[in-house]
């Protein structure tokens, strides 16, 4: 997904007074890998005009879970808390794979050339119409995803020792991510429920947003 899906809940979080940034992560998958090199960079870059004394919140959603933990350890500034969204959950130990093989075995088909099709070409139309309640949005949405290398899948990404010196929590919208969700509950974190698609975000951003500051209040 690109940085439009995260755009209005940033609004959502300036209009209540808190300073907020999309770093975009469409290039991640481009050049050779390792690719999650390219995730840290991005985020990187994006704060560099932040001071680094100023502590963040890091927001993962999605796939861009198994990265937070490069992010953070990748980062000068100080990292308050970090909040899981309907998102892969990093191995307790390093390092995690970016697919697990049931996912890759239902990926290679697609591939033509060794790159995928469109993340929302993966499924019918049944399972990607109930994620968008606006057309104008979905076509933005779509048409601003990559097509990722399957080698993109067939990563593994580091999982820095000590990452996860502060408080982490995580927000599930639904099905299929109750098991991660759980699986955070196991590992000591504080878990919220906004029902909703896997993209609810653009769907109730005043939700996600009162969500992220409560679940980052600790």
């Amino acid at each position: 997904m690109g940085p439009s899906t995260w755009h209005p809940v940033a609004e959502h979080l300036v209009a209540a007074g808190h300073q907020a940034r999309v770093p975009s992560l469409l290039h991640v998958g481009a050049g050779p890998a390792p690719f999650w090199p390219r995730a840290v960079d991005a985020v990187r870059d994006d704060l560099s005009e932040v001071p680094v004394d100023t502590p963040l919140v890091l927001v993962a959603h999605s796939n861009a879970g198994l990265f937070l933990p490069a992010i953070r350890s990748g980062l000068d500034h100080p990292v308050a808390a970090s909040v899981f969204v309907d998102a892969a959950l990093p191995a307790r130990i390093g390092p995690t794979p970016v697919a697990p093989p049931e996912l890759l075995e239902f990926l290679r088909p697609k591939a033509v050339n060794g790159r995928l099709p469109r993340w929302t070409d993966w499924w019918d139309e049944a399972d990607v119409a109930p994620m968008f309640a606006d057309p104008q949005v979905r076509q933005n949405v779509v048409e601003e995803q990559p097509a990722l290398p399957l080698s993109y899948y067939e990563q593994h990404i580091p999982v820095p020792d000590g990452w996860d010196d502060h408080p982490c929590s995580y927000l599930l919208f639904g099905p299929p991510y109750e098991g991660l969700a759980d699986e955070a509950r196991q590992r000591g974190w504080r878990v919220a429920h906004l029902p909703g698609a896997h993209l609810h975000q653009i769907v109730d951003p005043t939700g996600t947003a009162r969500h992220l500051v409560e679940l980052s209040a600790h």
